[in-house]
């Protein structure tokens, strides 16, 4: 099958009858590119229904009419500012259509038969309707949009311009061959692909349901599933480092923490073994919600490294994090740990990169400094990265490639909602803790009005008196680090005059060295109120703090309420949440706000979380819909994710170079869906 087949569809938008050069570009820029592809991509968001063809005395004033009717007469303004009104009639009565264009008036020759449909008002008691949507003769009514598609459109393209242009694409479309399983299609009642696009773009009987929507966003996803499939399979075959031990150290580090392990952990733990002893690299995302255990398996996964004779490194984004690190590893690790940051200068960090490159220290916890260039191993086998998603892809491939083959554990303490990880970490074998270590401490959520503060006030000095410690998170009130601080130094101020000097300040825009006093300060129990931005949101761990206090909740997202909340329940006193919030506020507010109040469940939140706001929070976007995906939307498709995934697994155990008639379809697929590089790498085994 030649890949011209899909020639017709590559041609750009200029090309189609009736768009010239300035409409072709401002469809561009409407539907993400210049090629008629991206046209038919662009699907609509509603129909609108003008099937009942009424009289002029039964069309309702208000509603959209449809109506086959004469033209009576023209009656010309005597101002040129004034509309120029057309008597119509049916056998029922009269009515006006109004034109303020009057270079729409050939349109309506008098005693013409035609169909028109539009919305009907009522003026001074006479039925009016403002320039027509649709016009035609009667004897062409078979050309008439009873169902109208509604695209989203943009400024400089109305309805009639992008039907036109859909209407030109579609006739363009080739007749491609069936790439999905018959069994498939039958059993979801799915039409074929280009008849999809006729159904939604140019519908005819009936308004369309979501069967063409689903098939279309099933042809995405498996594009991008059999893509991500094939990556996973070229990983595996790339040689790594098979990493066993003899359990010493890590029998050490687990009588030191002095917990079993959770049933989720010991599952993590045994498929990050089976990919360490693997001869090949490991790429796995470690996924855990706030407190269930991430870090110990990562030092157990280091700890296999060094028995094996090899070195490990953990890589933090920030200074508070990596420092935590460092502090819990040092405590179980029964070798040499270090600690790199850019702050460390001098001999010590001479000492460090000597020990480093000699094999000395065999483990070490550090910032972005880990990656420079004169940082160098004697032998890095396992590399493990925090907060993953704060890092770019280049950095993650900077510092994998300061060993030979090393192996990459990723780790994220945010619950990632199922949707993104089959898509935007689809290329990564997952492992989920979905339990918490015991000992942690259930958190009672509560909602309070801003106008309550004083009694927010009292509650807090009742914690104190019981020997807590607060923390009083500010809100993201925008891109501004600047306006975070003014938030929190205001708050600070407020506080101060209540409490004392008991209460110190974290964030952003401080000194590092003032920042980390404040944070030592409240460790230590000096401060016993905490008022912060988001920076205490990963990497502080006071177990003595037990509540947590945020103010404008409204303002932020599910899942980084709690990961916020998730500072206090890490001791032994009963802890709370107090979340502060606007006086007024919406139903869906109130609504997402109550959720959390009802569960801890980090991946339920981060699911909830992705429903009401987009990916944005977890991808560091503004976009809303899955990442890069043009016909699948998160909502409606999720269940045919897994389905996906599945189906591309099974082909390509199946028909690994996609030589059957089906894996020519699915070539074509790929192709279609701009999944090059994983069409490349078929073709050439």
């Amino acid at each position: 099958m030649s890949p011209d087949i899909l020639a017709p569809l590559r041609a750009p938008i200029a090309s189609l009858p009736g768009v010239g050069p300035r409409f072709s570009s401002l469809l561009a820029k409407l539907v993400g590119g210049d090629s008629v592809r991206d046209l038919l991509f662009h699907l609509p968001i509603d129909f609108l229904d003008r099937r009942h063809v009424t009289t002029i005395a039964a069309a309702q004033p208000g509603a959209i009419a449809t109506l086959r009717i004469d033209i009576i007469r023209h009656e010309l303004p005597e101002k040129k500012s004034h509309p120029t009104r057309v008597i119509i009639g049916d056998a029922t009565g009269f009515a006006e259509i109004v034109l303020f264009h009057p270079a729409r008036l050939p349109q309506f020759p008098k005693g013409a038969k035609l169909l028109i449909s539009g919305k009907l008002d009522l003026f001074a008691d006479r039925k009016t309707m403002p320039h027509p949507d649709f016009v035609l003769p009667v004897t062409q009514e078979q050309n008439f949009p009873f169902i109208e598609p509604v695209w989203p459109l943009t400024a400089g393209i109305v309805p009639r311009v992008f039907r036109r242009a859909a209407l030109a694409a579609l006739t363009l479309l080739p007749d491609l061959p069936e790439w999905h399983d018959s069994s498939i299609l039958k059993s979801r009642k799915w039409p074929g692909f280009a008849e999809s696009f006729h159904l939604l773009h140019a519908p005819t009987e009936t308004i369309p349901d979501e069967k063409p929507f689903e098939r279309l966003a099933y042809d995405e996803l498996l594009a991008r599933q059999i893509a991500f499939a094939v990556s996973r399979s070229i990983r595996r075959k790339r040689p790594g480092i098979s990493l066993t031990g003899d359990g010493r150290l890590r029998k050490s580090a687990l009588q030191k923490f002095g917990f079993s392990l959770t049933a989720s952990q010991l599952q993590a733990l045994r498929e990050i073994d089976t990919d360490l002893a693997a001869p090949q690299k490991m790429l796995r995302l470690l996924q855990g919600d706030v407190g269930s255990g991430k870090t110990i398996l990562a030092l157990l996964a280091m700890l296999r490294a060094v028995e094996a004779g090899a070195q490990a490194a953990l890589l933090a984004p920030t200074e508070i994090l990596a420092k935590q690190h460092f502090s819990t590893i040092q405590k179980y690790a029964s070798v040499p740990v270090a600690f790199l940051s850019g702050n460390i200068k001098g001999k010590a960090r001479g000492d460090i990169l000597e020990g480093l490159a000699d094999g000395a220290i065999p483990l070490l916890v550090g910032t972005h400094a880990i990656f420079q260039k004169h940082v160098e191993f004697q032998n890095l086998a396992l590399a493990v990265i925090d907060e993953q998603h704060r890092f770019g892809v280049d950095q993650r491939l900077a510092f994998a490639a300061k060993g030979a083959k090393t192996d990459l554990l990723v780790m994220t303490a945010t619950p990632i909602p199922r949707s993104l990880l089959l898509t935007h970490w689809g290329e990564m074998d997952i492992s989920r803790l979905t339990e918490k270590p015991a000992g942690r401490k259930p958190i009672t959520t509560t909602m309070h009005k801003l106008a309550d503060l004083e009694k927010v006030f009292a509650a807090i000095a009742r914690a104190i008196a019981r020997g807590g410690r607060i923390y009083w998170v500010c809100p993201l009130v925008s891109e501004s680090e600047f306006l975070d601080a003014t938030a929190a130094i205001h708050r600070h101020a407020t506080l101060r005059e209540k409490f004392g000097n008991i209460v110190t300040l974290a964030h952003g825009q401080m000194d590092p060295s003032a920042r980390d006093g404040a944070l030592k300060s409240f460790q230590a129990g000096i401060a016993k109120i905490l008022v912060a931005t988001t920076v205490i949101e990963v990497g502080v761990d006071v177990p003595e703090a037990n509540v947590i206090v945020i103010e404008h909740a409204e303002r932020f997202g599910l899942a980084q309420l709690h990961q916020l909340r998730g500072r206090v329940g890490r001791g032994a006193a009963a802890s709370f949440c107090l979340l502060l919030h606007d006086d007024k506020l919406s139903t869906t507010t109130k609504k997402r706000l109550s959720f959390l109040k009802q569960t801890e469940d980090g991946f339920a939140i981060a699911d909830e979380d992705f429903r009401t706001r987009g990916p944005g929070d977890y991808l560091g976007t503004k976009q809303s819909g899955l990442p890069g995906y043009r016909l699948a939307d998160p909502e409606k498709h999720e269940d045919l994710l897994p389905m996906a995934r599945q189906d591309a697994i099974l082909i390509l155990q199946r028909d690994p170079k996609l030589e059957s008639p089906r894996g020519h379809a699915l070539k074509i697929l790929l192709n279609l869906f701009d999944q090059r590089e994983a069409l490349t790498t078929v073709k050439s085994g």
